[in-house]
C-alpha cells in the first residue's frame, strides 16, 4: 500500500470540498459587499429578485480574491484581503459624499497622482479625525497578517499547472476590466443596472458603487462623442449676419482695459441659505452689484473639483459636452487649448495668472501654459511673510500680489487671480477666533457643523472685504479697468445644508454661485443677470470691448436660451422642447469641434472671419503685439 493511500488527505482538502469552501466563502463576500455598500439595489435579499445586481457588484472584488488565492493558496487570507481593500474604497466614497455630497467616480482616481503634487495637504485634511477607522484598520491588518502566518493553505503547491492557468485567467479577466475593454458592458450593462448618467447618486444608490463606477469607466472612459459637423454648420450660418455685424462694431474705448478676474474660493451668497435670508455677509458684492452686471452663476460642480469652472471661464466650452473632461487640467493632451487667454494675447495683453498654492496641484504648471498665460506666479513667488489664516494663504495676500503685478504703464494686463483662503475643509480655526466666534448660525446647525458654518463665513467675510479693496484700489488707477469676480462653486458644508435648506426649497446641488462684473469707474445702472460660467468670457469680451473673436460672439448670441440648461451637468432637457434640443445639440457639436481645433474653416464657410489668435502662438508673435498695443 502506498503511503499516498495510507495518509489520505484532511475531508476539507478534497477537491470537492475545497471548491465547495470557495463557493461558501465567495457567496458570504457577495452578502458582506451587499451590506457594505447599503444601496438598494444590493442587499442581501435581493440575491431572490434581481441576483445581477449584488453580483455585479462583488464581482471585481471577487476576481481580486480569486488572484490572491491562486497567489496565495489561503482562502480567508485572500478573501479578506480583498473585502479590506473594497473596503478602503468605500471609505473614500464615504468621505467625498460626507464632504462634496456625490459619490466616486471613474476620474476621482486621477487625484492619486496629485498627492505628490502639492495636493496632500488638501486631500488629507477631509480624513476623518475620530482614532477608531485607523484603530479598526490596524486591527483588520493584524488579522490579515495572522492569516498569512498561521492559515494552513488551502491549495497544494503542486498542481501541475492547474493553478498558474486559473490564476492566468482571473488576473487577465480582472486587468481586462480595469482597463475597461468594452466585453465588460455585457455584465455592467447600463439598461439594465440602470445608469442615470446626470446622477451618480441614484446610479450607486440602485446598482451598487463597484457597479456604478465600472458602469461610467465603460461609457466614459473609451472615447469621446463625435460632434455634428452639419448641425454646427447651420448654427454657425444662422448667426453668421449677426456675428459680422458684433464684429464690425467699434468699441466704445479706445483704450484696452486692464482686466482683473478674481475665482473666489467655494463664494456664494448666504442668503439663499434659510436662516440668513436678511444676512449681509457680503456688503461689498451688493454695493458693487448696484452699478456692474450680475446675478445667479450656474457651475458644473460642488463642493470641489474647482479646475471644472476654472476651465470653463477660461476657455468657454462648457463640460456639460465633454463627458470623458471629470478633470480637465488633468487630462488635458493638447499643447494648445483655445481660450480666452489666447483672444486677449492678440490684442496684446500680458496674461499673468496668481495662485497662492502648489503649482503642480491640478497640473496647473502644463494647463495654464496650454490656455496662453504668459506666466505664473504661485506660492513660491509670493513673498515670504505672505500671512495665512485658518489652513490656507490670505485673500489679503492674493489682492497684494494682484497689485504687485498691476503695473502704470505698458501694454493692457490680464490677471487671473484664484484665492484659496476659503477652502475647505472647515474644521481649522482661524486667526481671529473672537470675529469667528461672534458669526450668528441659524437654529438647528449645532456640533462640528456650527463651527464649520461658522469659519466658512469668516473666511467669505474677508473674500468680500478683499474684493471691496481691489476695486476701490483699481478706482483710484487712471488706467480703465474692468473686474471678473464670481464663485467657483458652493462650499461642502453638507451637514449645515441638511439641518437648515434653501430658500427656494431645492437640495445643495441645485443651488447657483454668485458673479458680477463691474468697471471700477463706472456708476452704471445695475443689470442682473443669471448665467453660466463657460458663458462669462463672452460677456468679459464683450464688456471690454472685443469683438473680433467669433466664437465667444456666438456664445453670447445663444448664452441666454442655454445658461439654465448647465445648471447641472449632463441634466437632460425636456423632451418637449425640440428648439433646446437642437440648439444644444449643435452648441455641443462647435464645443468639441473647437477643442479639437477644427472650427476655423466653418468660420470660413460662412463668411466669418476667425479668430485673430487661430494661429500658433509664438512668444515672438506675443511680444510684437503687446509692443504694438502699447504703442
Amino acid at each position: 500500500m502506498s503511503s499516498h493511500s495510507a495518509n489520505p488527505p484532511p475531508s476539507w482538502r478534497t477537491p470537492v470540498a475545497r471548491s465547495v469552501l470557495v463557493l461558501l466563502l465567495a457567496l458570504a463576500f457577495v452578502l458582506l459587499t451587499g451590506l457594505l455598500d447599503g444601496g438598494s439595489g444590493v442587499l442581501p435579499l435581493r440575491l431572490f429578485d434581481q441576483p445581477r445586481f449584488p453580483l455585479a457588484n462583488a464581482w471585481p472584488g471577487l476576481l481580486l480574491a480569486g488572484v490572491l488565492l491562486a497567489l496565495s493558496r489561503r482562502l480567508l487570507l485572500s478573501f479578506g484581503l480583498a473585502f479590506l481593500l473594497q473596503g478602503l474604497l468605500y471609505g473614500v466614497n464615504l468621505l467625498k459624499v460626507q464632504n462634496l455630497g456625490t459619490p466616486l467616480l471613474p476620474a476621482d482616481f486621477r487625484m492619486v497622482g496629485q498627492l505628490r503634487k502639492g495636493g496632500a495637504h488638501l486631500l488629507v485634511g477631509y480624513l476623518p479625525h475620530s482614532p477608531w477607522p485607523y484603530l479598526a484598520l490596524l486591527a483588520a491588518l493584524a488579522l490579515i497578517g495572522a492569516a498569512w502566518r498561521y492559515e494552513p493553505p488551502l491549495l497544494p503547491r503542486r498542481t501541475r499547472g492547474k493553478r498558474l492557468l486559473g490564476g492566468g485567467m482571473l488576473t487577465a479577466m480582472l486587468v481586462s476590466m480595469l482597463a475597461g475593454m468594452p466585453a465588460w458592458a455585457n455584465v455592467y450593462n447600463a439598461r439594465v443596472l440602470w445608469l442615470e448618467p446626470w446622477s451618480a447618486s441614484s446610479t450607486s444608490s440602485h446598482s451598487g458603487l463597484i457597479s456604478s463606477l465600472m458602469m461610467f469607466h465603460l461609457q466614459y472612459g473609451q472615447g469621446k462623442r463625435k460632434p455634428d459637423a452639419a448641425a454646427a454648420a447651420q448654427l454657425i450660418d444662422q448667426s453668421a449676419a449677426a456675428l459680422r455685424q458684433s464684429m464690425q462694431t467699434p468699441p466704445a474705448n479706445t483704450e484696452l482695459p486692464d482686466i482683473v478676474v478674481v475665482q473666489s474660493e467655494s463664494f456664494f451668497d448666504p442668503t439663499s441659505m434659510r436662516g440668513y435670508e436678511r444676512s449681509n455677509f457680503t456688503p461689498n458684492l451688493r454695493r458693487l452689484a448696484a452699478h456692474g452686471i450680475s446675478g445667479k452663476l450656474h457651475v458644473p460642480t460642488f463642493g470641489g473639483g474647482t479646475i471644472r469652472t476654472e476651465f470653463e471661464v477660461l476657455t468657454g466650452l462648457s463640460l456639460r459636452y465633454f463627458d470623458d473632461l471629470q478633470f480637465p487640467y488633468l487630462q488635458m493632451n493638447h499643447k494648445r487649448v483655445p481660450s480666452m487667454v489666447h483672444a486677449l494675447d492678440a490684442h496684446g495683453y500680458e496674461t499673468v495668472a496668481v495662485h497662492g498654492n502648489d503649482p503642480a496641484f491640478w497640473n496647473r504648471t502644463a494647463a495654464l501654459k496650454a490656455l496662453g498665460f504668459d506666466r505664473f506666479v504661485s506660492k513660491s513667488s509670493f513673498p515670504a511673510a505672505a500671512p495665512k489664516d485658518g489652513k490656507y494663504m490670505a485673500d489679503s495676500a492674493m489682492t497684494d500680489e494682484i497689485m504687485a503685478q498691476l503695473k502704470d504703464s505698458g501694454p493692457p494686463q490680464f490677471i487671473f487671480a484664484i484665492s484659496i483662503e476659503a477652502h475647505g475643509p472647515y474644521d481649522v480655526d482661524p486667526s481671529h477666533l473672537a470675529e469667528r466666534d461672534a458669526i450668528a448660525v441659524p437654529a438647528g446647525v449645532t456640533g462640528s457643523a456650527r463651527r464649520e458654518l461658522q469659519n466658512y463665513l469668516y473666511h467669505i467675510g474677508h473674500a468680500d472685504a478683499e474684493l471691496g479693496r481691489l476695486v476701490a484700489w483699481l478706482a483710484r488707477r487712471k488706467r480703465p479697468s474692468l473686474v471678473l469676480f464670481y464663485g467657483d462653486h458652493l462650499p461642502a458644508l453638507t451637514n449645515a445644508y441638511r439641518a437648515t435648506g434653501f430658500v427656494d426649497g431645492k437640495d445643495m446641488l441645485s443651488q447657483a454661485g454668485v458673479w458680477l462684473l463691474v468697471d471700477p469707474h463706472s456708476q452704471g445702472k445695475p443689470v442682473h443677470l443669471d448665467t453660466a460660467a463657460w458663458l462669462l468670457p463672452g460677456r468679459l469680451l464683450e464688456q471690454a470691448g472685443i469683438r473680433d473673436e467669433p466664437y465667444f460672439g456666438l456664445s453670447e448670441l445663444v448664452g441666454p436660451s442655454l445658461a439654465a440648461l448647465t445648471a447641472a451637468p449632463g441634466a437632460s432637457l425636456p423632451a418637449e422642447d425640440g428648439s433646446e434640443q437642437k440648439l444644444d445639440r449643435a452648441m455641443a457639436s462647435i464645443d468639441q469641434l473647437r477643442l479639437g481645433g477644427k472650427l476655423d474653416k466653418l468660420w470660413l464657410q460662412a463668411r466669418v472671419p476667425p479668430a485673430a489668435d487661430a494661429g500658433e502662438n509664438t512668444a515672438a508673435a506675443a511680444t510684437q503685439r503687446r509692443a504694438a498695443a502699447h504703442r
